[in-house]
């Protein structure tokens, strides 16, 4: 265990995105190293895929399409990660501005991968403003017809407004999630917990995030600043989704103890229970068991594969999936 915690990078980091998805207790450092290997597994596994893309294409170095399309079939990641991109260039168009007007305002907006996955930009003031009034530039996919083609024909204003008011389910499922976590905290739970957004395994780590990804090593391609951030919001992705799957675990485990045998135990410490008893235990965090649990779950797969060995007794092994 001790070489695993020197190992342990993100530990902080973790325990960061793990407290915005919604766990309230405080992992264990066993619980954080499992998830960073787990992360750093998916991460490699990315750089290999895109590699290979890259090699089918006639090039050397990964691009931002090779990105997207490892996650093209999960839509909802698709369109949050669009998000993603399309704040971080009004941020760079507003800083860029601000900076030829000798002004600060783009110093005043900071974001982490949670508040521009959802297009929440933090700060006050003119900064903000600019943002608003900033025109969001259009990301077009590899795979749409229109990247087909040097020239496109000028996006209309009032089909943009309505693209902007149009969110996926699981954009608005976070929200809402987001929204009921912290309807009950104090101003300075709130302050912690906005600090707690800005988690990044990328923002001002681009040298130890490199070695710790494997450039270098597993690809000779040197990265541009997009592609560290794309990486850097699908580690929180990652993460976001490997919690909120390890608490489903959890209370599916705590309902069951509950009904085998856990509510006897309670009430019979009830009935013990006396003046100068201790407070109740708070709740319990997540534990390794619990992530190994969800990560199996997310890389369950379907039924076709398995019925494609036409119940041979091939033994069939699946490729690591995309968390």
């Amino acid at each position: 265990m001790a070489d695993k915690d020197k190992m342990a990078k993100y530990r902080t980091e973790i325990q960061q995105m793990m407290f915005v998805s919604g766990e309230t207790g405080e992992p264990s450092a066993e619980t954080t190293t499992l998830i960073e290997s787990i992360v750093q597994q998916q991460v490699q596994e990315m750089l290999r895929e895109c590699t290979a893309l890259a090699t089918r294409r006639g090039s050397r170095s990964i691009s931002t399409d090779d990105l997207m399309m490892l996650i093209r079939h999960d839509k909802a990641k698709i369109s949050r990660l669009r998000h993603f991109l399309q704040w971080k260039d009004v941020r760079r168009s507003v800083k860029d501005n601000s900076d030829d007007k000798g002004g600060d305002a783009g110093a005043d907006i900071g974001a982490g991968e949670a508040d521009l996955a959802t297009g929440i930009v933090a700060g006050s003031g003119p900064a903000v403003e600019t943002g608003k009034k900033a025109k969001r530039a259009k990301v077009d996919l590899v795979w749409d017809v229109q990247s087909f083609f040097n020239e496109n024909v000028p996006a209309r204003d009032d089909v943009e407004d309505e693209e902007e008011e149009e969110m996926n389910y699981a954009t608005l499922q976070r929200l809402k999630n987001a929204d009921e976590r912290t309807k009950n905290m104090t101003r300075e739970e709130y302050v912690h917990w906005s600090d707690c957004r800005q988690a990044s395994f990328t923002f001002r780590k681009g040298k130890r995030f490199k070695e710790w990804a494997g450039f270098g090593i597993i690809t000779d391609s040197k990265p541009n600043d997009d592609i560290i951030d794309i990486l850097g919001f699908l580690t929180f992705e990652i993460v976001q989704t490997l919690t909120e799957e390890a608490l489903k675990v959890k209370d599916a485990e705590d309902l069951y103890k509950k009904e085998t045998g856990g509510e006897q135990n309670r009430r019979k410490r009830k009935r013990e229970s006396g003046l100068f008893d201790p407070p109740e235990e708070a709740r319990e965090p997540v534990q390794p068991g619990h992530v190994q649990e969800a990560y199996r779950r997310l890389q369950r797969g379907n039924n076709k594969s398995r019925a494609m060995l036409n119940f041979t007794r091939n033994i069939h092994r699946s490729a690591l999936k995309l968390v």
